[in-house]
């Protein structure tokens, strides 16, 4: 691994490189804050793909891409005098120590559970009016409710068993299927909603990311029906044409692999 000295160096090297672009490439003169927001947004998504792909190299690139970015709005916040990333740094570093009293001062915690609910104590008394001011509002929709109930759970609102979540699983799939039954759209979708928010919950409990959890299933079908759609292709034959039966044989297949 480098030395300090050496990263350093290369923190430096990249923010002469952005300074040499930012005034002698046109695209990159262009730039505005607001032109590079969807570009992060799906930087960030790939770096996430890389994590969940375990695949290092390309997590490591993905991370480049990432800095690029907070490089990049850093320069323009320089050009402007509001910040540069110097004071990016510092700010980060600061708000670390104040947040972590048990390794900066006197305050004592004895597990991960008091360092949550000291760190959005702290946060409140830092001016916030509620412990859900930081869940972003665009965040997609899964990963908001696991953020809402980490934050909460950070303040003591929380159930103190799994099966007691559980419990409330299976209320809200009850309500679900009532409405179901019922054939009420609009009370179907509420009930829907209740069961996610419900099993986004238990898998706080269980120490199961939602969204990952979510993510590999997304990726395990996409790879399965891929096969399909090759194997049905090698012969000859178009997927609309075949049985479920037909097909099934395949997804079998695709399983074992």
């Amino acid at each position: 691994m480098n030395t300090r000295e050496d990263q350093l160096k290369a923190f430096g090297r990249l923010l002469t490189i952005m300074d040499e672009l930012r005034v002698q490439c046109p695209w990159d003169k262009k730039q505005t804050m607001e032109t590079l927001r969807h570009l992060t947004i799906e930087e960030t998504y790939e770096l996430g793909d890389a994590i969940l792909d375990n695949d290092l190299e390309e997590v490591k690139k993905e991370l480049g891409d990432v800095l690029l970015h907070i490089v990049f709005y850093s320069k323009i916040g320089s050009e402007t005098n509001d910040f540069d990333i110097a004071d990016v740094c510092n700010s980060i570093c600061e708000k670390l120590i104040h947040r972590h009293p048990h390794i900066y001062g006197d305050v004592k915690v004895d597990n991960e559970a008091d360092v949550k609910r000291n760190w959005e104590n702290l946060k409140l008394k830092e001016g916030k009016t509620s412990v859900l001011e930081g869940v972003p509002k665009s965040l997609p929709a899964l990963v908001k409710a696991s953020r809402i109930q980490e934050k909460v759970a950070g303040v003591g609102f929380d159930w103190e068993e799994p099966n007691q979540v559980w419990e409330k699983v299976e209320e809200e799939l009850q309500e679900f299927k009532d409405e179901v039954n019922a054939g009420n759209q609009e009370a179907m979708e509420s009930e829907f909603g209740d069961v996610l928010f419900s099993m986004v919950n238990y898998a706080r409990f269980l120490k199961i990311n939602p969204e990952n959890a979510l993510e590999r299933t997304n990726k395990k079908f996409t790879k399965r029906f891929q096969y399909l759609e090759a194997k049905a292709k090698s012969l000859n034959k178009n997927l609309k044409d075949m049985t479920l039966g037909e097909m099934d044989v395949f997804w079998e297949e695709a399983k074992k692999r």
